[in-house]
């Protein structure tokens, strides 16, 4: 993977930890607390000859508010300049230890070992971060890439369904990205994502690879990248307005239906790839259809998106031949109605 400050790779090989020996510097391990006790076994020997920032994994954990303290766990380890932060967890503790390594002593190298679905199909690679400020999601961020990242996949099999598909429905994004053919192969195998660990794997790699291509033209998300955030306004905003009671993935992969139907209501989208998209989106959506979801606070939320451009609402779409790109529009009457006749109508359940 090509990053502005070098290459860097994804190891799907070895065991659950990279060899830390063969880091420079010293390892400080900032590590999701569960994560540490469902893997106690492998992670004893790091987890007790290094020193360790653990992670109770939620948005609380990664706002602005709650760095003082992992700064200050930090420094009472006796971190120093030269020292590498390892990640070990999904998103959250992915967001915390890159910000960390982007801003203390200013800059450490850091290193992912990401144990989520979604962390290992969609965020390991990149370079991004994110960490919010009070309520508002994602507000703060660097470009900081890690010095490697170790994939290992063993970890999903101590994930809950939830966790699974929510990471599922990243790998559909980026598919869908791809194209209609790329969507309909995933869709095609979707059952079989839950089922066949070599399925899963193969299409970890695939999204990685499309993420990748995508990156590398446009690291810094000045163009071509932001189509990445196709389900993610609709998404956030659904995350926001549910004060989170819906994991991310499964918000994006609402969103991306959502996106759909609004695209066939308003333009530029059809009717044809809202219906064919929706079966799968719907399945990996489906169980959270009673959490209730207030349009006023959804509308509210994505007109705060910080990819706006002034009064025009910047969405990614797909287009009349189900292609997704990004789409300017006013944020008026029209919009609101057909979000708020998708919750009412057409929201899966």
């Amino acid at each position: 993977m090509q990053s502005h400050a070098g290459p860097y790779r994804v190891d799907f090989a070895g065991g659950p930890l990279p060899r830390l020996d063969e880091l420079p510097g010293r390892a400080h391990l900032v590590v999701d607390e569960h994560v540490a006790c469902l893997h106690a076994d492998a992670l004893a020997a790091a987890l007790d000859s290094r020193p360790a920032l653990r992670i109770g994994v939620t948005e609380a954990a990664k706002s602005l508010e709650q760095f003082p303290d992992h700064v200050r766990a930090l420094v009472s380890g006796g971190i120093r300049r030269g020292d590498v932060l390892v990640a070990v967890g999904g998103g959250i503790v992915q967001d915390i230890a890159c910000f960390l390594a982007a801003t203390l002593m200013r800059g450490l190298e850091w290193w992912f070992v990401p144990t989520t679905l979604l962390a290992q199909a969609d965020s390991c690679i990149g370079s991004k971060s994110s960490i919010n400020v009070g309520e508002l999601k994602n507000l703060l961020g660097t470009f900081t890439p890690p010095g490697g990242v170790h994939l290992w996949t063993g970890y999903l099999a101590t994930l809950e369904d939830r966790e699974l598909r929510s990471g599922v429905g990243e790998m559909l994004k980026v598919h869908a990205i791809e194209g209609p053919d790329s969507f309909d192969r995933i869709a095609g195998d979707y059952g079989l994502l839950f089922e066949d660990a070599g399925v899963m794997q193969r299409y970890v790699r695939a999204s990685l690879e499309i993420k990748r291509r995508i990156v590398e033209e446009d690291e810094f998300d000045r163009g071509p990248r932001n189509v990445m955030n196709y389900g993610h306004s609709f998404g956030h905003a659904i995350e926001s307005a549910t004060r989170f009671a819906i994991p991310h993935g499964i918000a994006v992969t609402i969103g991306m239906d959502m996106a759909n139907f609004v695209s066939m209501r308003l333009g530029p989208g059809t009717a044809e790839t809202y219906g064919r998209m929706r079966p799968t989106l719907a399945a990996n959506a489906a169980g959270y259809g009673g959490v209730t979801i207030d349009a006023s606070a959804l509308v509210e939320a994505i007109g705060k998106d910080k990819k706006n451009v002034g009064s025009q609402l910047r969405l990614v779409l797909p287009d009349d031949s189900g292609r997704i790109g990004i789409v300017r529009r006013p944020n008026d009457e029209a919009f609101h109605a057909a979000c708020e006749e998708y919750l009412r109508e057409a929201r899966p359940r």
